[in-house]
């Protein structure tokens, strides 16, 4: 072998290796990194210096009592909210500069219900699709696909609101898959609904986590859910991430036996008197300002 072709190994090997250490450190990498994020509504702090991390593949359960700070959380990652101050990475990018290129990395189930219910399933599907520009032909092989995995397929024709809770819910989490987003956020999807309908969604869910490698981002208060399906835990109280670690990590560390208990020992039995989130209730002081005005 001359000197030339030797150059050319070397350098082919060189290149071979570090496409392998690029996809290795893909693999491996945060797809989510939070370092002292703060968000303030005035003289409210509900968000309160909080520091997190959320491997590729994993599925991350954000726990805390009503008002603690996790829909302002997730608003933040999702660029529907600007914090007041500390960073939040994205598959590597701002939110706060990389709108477009972070909302086409993630689909999200909200809270509240979002479907149109005055369009069948499948225009909600479409038009879904169109928003995040998917292309047509993929577009139709796709909303099949995910239509016939949540098992509604046959029920793509009837509009939205002769949907029960849980079919309702099952639409909203295949319209946030349309797009293949590489994390899903989920916030109390399976709030209200019947313990068959939960589990059916949990085991879509953790299917597409292992078939697709989509890290799941879910608040629940349904701790046996986030017991049996996260692999990691965060648990928020007064705006402050209070405890992280596995749910056998918590559980020995206050002794309980149970994640309910475990998470009850972190932030007491009391009842809050606050249900309402901060947002909520910035909200209706404003519509009270306004009566008041009137």
């Amino acid at each position: 072998m001359n000197h030339n072709s030797i150059e050319r190994f070397m350098n082919s090997a060189k290149e071979r290796n570090s496409e392998f250490m690029e996809n290795i450190s893909s693999e491996n990498s945060n797809i989510i990194e939070v370092s002292h994020l703060i968000k303030k509504f005035g003289d409210i702090t509900a968000v309160d210096d909080i520091s997190f991390s959320i491997r590729r593949g994993d599925i991350f359960a954000f726990l805390g009592p009503n008002g603690a700070g996790k829909t302002t959380t997730i608003k933040m990652l999702t660029t529907l909210l600007k914090p007041t101050s500390g960073k939040i990475l994205i598959d590597g990018s701002n939110p706060a500069t990389h709108q477009d290129k972070i909302r086409r990395s993630f689909g999200i189930v909200f809270q509240d219900p979002s479907l149109d219910d005055e369009l069948t399933a499948l225009e909600n599907m479409e038009f879904h699709g169109c928003l995040y520009r998917v292309p047509k032909d993929i577009r139709r092989q796709r909303i099949e696909e995910l239509l016939k995995f949540v098992e509604l397929w046959d029920r793509r024709k009837d509009l939205v609101k002769t949907f029960s809770g849980g079919m309702s819910r099952r639409l909203e989490v295949a319209r946030g898959l349309i797009h293949h987003p590489k994390i899903l956020f989920l916030d109390e999807p399976t709030l209200g609904l019947d313990p068959q309908t939960r589990n059916h969604i949990w085991t879509h869910i953790t299917q597409l986590n292992k078939q697709e490698n989509m890290t799941v981002f879910l608040t629940t208060h349904y701790m046996e859910e986030a017991e049996k399906i996260a692999r990691t835990i965060a648990i928020i109280d007064h705006g402050k991430i209070i405890a992280q670690g596995t749910s056998a990590k918590l559980k020995e560390q206050t002794g309980a036996p149970t994640l309910e208990e475990a998470f009850l020992k972190l932030t007491g039995t009391s009842i809050r008197k606050e249900s309402a989130d901060v947002l909520d209730r910035m909200r209706m002081g404003r519509r009270l300002w306004r009566r008041k005005r009137g």
